[in-house]
Order: structure tokens, then sequence, then C-alpha cells
């Protein structure tokens, strides 16, 4: 492996390259995105393509890769650029691309800018609020979590999260009338530390799960878009989304093992089931 760090005006982006550039065996490489997640976390999926140039990275301000933009914000259009100006240094384009959580999204606006970028898009539980048909109640849950963080931090905020990603079937007033969770039942902390930073829990990132994608552009694009979701996640919010996406853009959902996270080993303490997962990927990477 080597790692780079690619000089912008805005943000220094380090990334990681698994295995030689040009790839040895004349397949574009493998690029791994996920946000808000550091290239930390595909550290298990990306070793179980050892045959695979794979490529990592820090999305900017988060992990490695420092932001010099002045800003906190997460907008999906500047980390799509980011993404590209990427590719471009490597010069490792077109990739073909798997990319989890608020990464798919961004990955959908690369595919919208810089159709010539991506052959193969795998978007994993892209959680696009404003593609369900209860795109308010998703709203009012995700302020309730974010207020929670707000009022009591880390452990409460993240409590709230949990209760509203594993919730079944649409928002409705038996959502919104249960007590605030426990932080200790999902065995987090009830010290609250005073931050109020965190790019998942605060509204930091609420422009990426509210993006509306370009349904005609993405129509249009010259790269395969398979939009996916974990078999264990069906009937929650990603998986909704997952599935209207993929509607949108005249498409079933394709289903892969496990979870959210089920390309995690133990890099965040809730593994999914990474060999199954990476067989999965290259099954509908080779289609």
């Amino acid at each position: 492996m080597t790692t780079h760090t690619l000089d912008t005006a805005e943000a220094d982006l380090v990334h990681d390259v698994h295995g030689p550039l040009p790839t040895a065996d004349g397949r574009p490489p493998l690029l791994l995105i996920a946000l808000p997640m550091e290239a930390s976390g595909f550290a298990t999926l990306a070793s179980l393509f050892p045959d695979r140039t794979v490529i990592t990275y820090d999305p900017r301000g988060l992990g490695r890769s420092s932001r010099k933009d002045g800003r906190g914000d997460h907008l999906p259009t500047v980390h799509a650029e980011d993404v590209h100006a990427v590719i471009e240094a490597l010069g490792a384009g077109p990739v073909e691309m798997f990319a989890s959580s608020g990464g798919a999204i961004v990955a959908l606006a690369l595919v919208t800018a810089h159709p010539g970028d991506v052959t193969t898009l795998v978007a994993h539980e892209p959680p696009l609020v404003r593609v369900v048909p209860d795109a308010a109640a998703v709203e009012r849950a995700r302020a309730g979590y974010r207020d929670a963080y707000e009022a009591k931090g880390f452990g409460a905020g993240m409590a709230a999260f949990i209760a509203m990603t594993s919730w079944q079937g649409e928002f409705t007033e038996e959502y919104f009338a249960q007590p605030d969770p426990d932080p200790t039942v999902f065995g987090l902390p009830t010290e609250d530390d005073g931050s109020r930073d965190d790019p998942l829990l605060s509204d930091r990132s609420w422009a990426v799960s509210s993006y509306r994608p370009d349904v005609a552009a993405l129509s249009t694009a010259p790269t395969r878009i398979v939009v996916a979701f974990g078999e264990e996640s069906a009937g929650t919010f990603t998986a909704r989304s997952s599935a209207a996406v993929a509607e949108l853009l005249g498409r079933a959902p394709t289903i892969f093992p496990s979870h959210h996270g089920g390309f995690a080993g133990g890099e965040f303490g809730y593994a999914g089931q990474p060999e199954a997962f990476a067989r999965r990927l290259r099954e509908v990477l080779d289609e």
C-alpha cells in the first residue's frame, strides 16, 4: 500500500492505493468510498480483494484529510469534486466504485457531474430522505437524534440514531411516541464530553441526506449503476430509500449480505459478514 496526499485549494486529500497503478490486470481500479467514514473503515473489505488495485480515501475534514476552506459542513457535490480530483491525480479513471451510505450519495453526485469517471457504481444504502413517501417524517426523525445529541451529547445522540435507523417501515406517530432510548442498552456512554461537531449526529451532513439525485442525468450516464441494500436492513429507512432510488432509475435493488455496515470486520465493533459481502460485490462487479 502507498499513501498519497493531494493538495487542493480547499483540502489536503489523503488516499491509499492498495496495489499497482496502472493495474496489473488492466482492469479498472476499485475505489471504495463512504461518508462520514475514513479509509480505515474499509480495511477488511480492501484486504479481501488482494488481486485488485483498491483505492480508499479520507473525505475532507475526516481522518487524515484536513480542510482549508474554513467550513464544517458536508456537501455531496463538494465531496464528489474531491473524488474526481483524486481519480484524476492518480490517472486511475475510469474506476469501478463501491460506495456506501453517504458515500453512495456522493457517488451519485460524481456520476452526475463526471459520468466518465466510473464504469460501474455499486451504491449501497444511500440514505436519501427526499425519495421516500414519508420524507417529512424522516426529517423529523433526523432532527430527533440531532436534538438528543445537542441536549445530552454523543451517547444520547447515537442511541437515538440507532433507534431511527433500525425502525421498520415508515415513521409514524408510534415511532415519535417512544421514550428516548437508553444509551447503556447499546453500550454507549452516558457522560457528555461537551463536543457537538460529530458529522453523523449533528446537522453538518444534512445536505448529504437531503440531496436530490438527478435522475435524468443518472439515467443517461454511461455508468452502470447498481443500487443495493443489505438483507438485514430490509424495512429500514436506508433499505426503503435504496429501493426508491432503484425504482427511479428503472431497476430493482440488488440484495447484499448483512446490514448497513456489512462489509466491515472489527472496525466498528459491530461486524458484518465481510467475506460474504466481498463475494457478492465481486459477483455484481463481474456481471
